[in-house]
């Protein structure tokens, strides 16, 4: 059975602007609680290298790797697949432009495969409290600019 985390935000500042904050990933350890550092270079196949904040005081260094990229819209990635398809992971972000200057973002997280449960039950608590304090923080983050701009 999967674990599933899904988190929808509407964010009062235009979708360049949210996008810009999502990829603009030099700049996380200034707003972002549980990614503290990203390096990549948003290309499909490349990696995706992070420092997160998982349990326990001392980040956890995490190397994925790009699945998708369609700029001002969506990326993706992915952890490299345990073998015999044991554990699989997919995270992306999704930008949906809304009337009024407006943004929908979605922040989409899954684990599969037989270890999936079992991962869930160690860090299932770690992982939505980091991806629920990112896509809080993009929300405050991408307001914070709009009103500067404004």
């Amino acid at each position: 059975m999967a674990f599933v985390i899904d988190r929808t935000v509407e964010i009062d500042a235009p979708a360049e602007l949210v996008w810009q904050v999502l990829t603009d990933v030099d700049r996380y350890g200034e707003w972002n609680p549980f990614c503290l550092e990203c390096k990549t270079t948003l290309e499909p196949g490349s990696p995706i290298d992070m420092k997160v904040r998982l349990v326990g005081p001392k980040p956890k260094r995490q190397r994925e790797f790009i699945r998708t990229h369609t700029p001002g819209t969506e990326f993706s990635y992915s952890m490299k697949p345990v073998p015999l398809g044991l554990l699989s992971s997919e995270r992306s972000h999704t930008v949906t432009s809304l009337e009024g200057g407006r943004t929908r973002y979605v922040s989409h997280f899954q684990l599969q495969g037989a270890l999936a449960p079992v991962v869930s039950g160690l860090l299932g608590k770690a992982l939505t409290t980091g991806f629920e304090g990112m896509t809080n923080a993009v929300k405050t983050r991408a307001e914070a600019l709009k009103s500067v701009r404004d």
